[in-house]
């Protein structure tokens, strides 16, 4: 099991993220949630990817909304979301579907050895301003 059931971020545009993170998360490998056999009513507003199975059994999951309180979307400060890479390649095509899909970088993919020497991660801003982050561990040089 996995520390976290879902993680929400908010959006000002639904359809412009959605086509950021189709873009984004389908070069790991993540294809959006399939809600269909639930009520469309209970899912207005929302599109996520990751693992989700009927009635909320099992969620994996991240998920783009528009705010329930109707306010804008807002970024925290210090607040960022970190996704797992299987290869040096996912997170430079992370990066680059990123920027091509209307996200900002703040960090090109590359080792962080502050942190470890197997730390290649790369840190972009999606289209509302949510830092993510893609990391792959396990390696010291290209595989």
């Amino acid at each position: 099991m996995t520390m976290f059931a879902y993680i929400c971020l908010g959006s000002n545009d639904l359809a412009r993220s959605a086509i950021f993170y189709d873009a984004t998360l389908g070069v790991l490998g993540y294809s959006r949630c399939d809600t269909s056999a639930e009520s469309e009513t209970s899912w207005n507003g929302w599109v996520g990817w990751g693992l989700y199975e009927k009635e909320g059994a099992v969620q994996d999951a991240l998920w783009i909304c528009k705010p329930f309180n109707g306010a804008p979307a807002t970024v925290g400060n210090g607040g960022m979301v970190a996704l797992w890479a299987k290869s040096w390649d996912q997170v430079e095509a992370f990066h680059a579907a990123a920027l091509a899909h209307g996200g900002a970088s703040e960090g090109a993919p590359g080792l962080r050895l502050l942190y470890n020497p197997d730390f290649y991660a790369a840190y972009v801003r999606d289209p509302d301003g949510n830092k993510l982050a893609v990391v792959c561990r396990g390696f010291t040089a290209r595989q």
